[in-house]
């Protein structure tokens, strides 16, 4: 029996996160047919996207964050000032989010949000819960919502 030695370290550092992002990809792209064949692609590339919205005065009244993958739009964030809301203002930025990604080839969207958030407002928006999970965190349920086009 071989034995093995290891130092485990838990921390936050940069190099080694993206040293390790870069050896997961790379073992899953070795282990996939489908990501080998993304290889080299624009497809292959995680690309940001961001829309933002600015009132009369200038200030922020919205905005999205999330990036585009392969043929997926992924919604990070979607923010709209208490001042705005019921004005079809998130409605607009997902829109526009959703239209520059399908510029990009994208079909499809993701994201997750919380029950004291907006899992009805994604359902308006055509948005389907594709997974629900209780007690994440502890008193409040995450959901997975995605909505598919063209």
């Amino acid at each position: 029996m071989v034995s093995r030695m290891f130092r485990i370290e838990t921390g936050d550092d940069k190099d080694r996160r993206d040293l390790l992002r870069r050896r997961l990809l790379d073992t899953n792209t070795a282990a996939s047919p489908v990501l080998r064949a993304l290889r080299g692609t624009p497809d292959e590339r995680e690309l940001p996207i961001q829309v933002w919205a600015m009132d009369e005065a200038g200030e922020l009244a919205g905005g999205l964050a999330g990036h585009t993958w392969t043929t997926w739009l992924h919604v990070t964030y979607l923010w709209v000032d208490d001042r705005h809301r019921g004005a079809g203002l998130g409605g607009r930025l997902l829109a526009e989010a959703e239209a520059a990604a399908a510029e990009r080839g994208c079909r499809a969207a993701r994201l997750e949000t919380w029950d004291f958030q907006a899992p009805d407002f994604y359902r308006k928006q055509g948005y389907d819960v594709v997974c629900v999970i209780p007690g994440y965190p502890p008193g409040i349920t995450e959901y997975t919502l995605t909505k598919r086009w063209g």
